[in-house]
């Protein structure tokens, strides 16, 4: 007897795109937490300074996720996304300008998710 979907742990959504030909199960989806990164490791892949990512923390225009218990700041994987967002607008604002702008994103981001 084949397995419901709930009996496998698995959920199908209806547009869950699929190999041409694959007629095996749906994905299995796994509830796993989201890596969060410390500054070096974001300095590493952004090739920004320490202060600038400081900086950019103090000004609010990136927010730590949480903090180790020897208080280092962890940032969730959206921050890269931030990031770049913030050097574009570097081009063209100032510093100010792109804490308003984001700051007018968020609110609007929030209204649209309902929170």
């Amino acid at each position: 007897m084949p397995m419901s979907t709930e009996q496998s742990g698995t959920e199908e959504s209806p547009s869950a795109a699929r190999a041409p030909g694959y007629a095996g199960p749906p994905h299995t989806r796994f509830d796993v937490p989201e890596k969060l990164y410390r500054i070096g490791e974001i300095m590493e892949r952004t090739h920004l300074s320490r202060q600038t990512l400081h900086n950019y923390t103090v000004w609010g225009l990136i927010t730590e996720a949480r903090r180790t218990a020897g208080n280092h700041r962890l940032y969730p994987a959206s921050v890269f996304q931030r990031l770049a967002r913030i050097e574009t607008l570097k081009s063209t604002c100032t510093l100010a300008d792109i804490r308003e702008r984001l700051e007018q994103e968020d609110r609007r981001d929030q209204a649209r998710s309902g929170g």
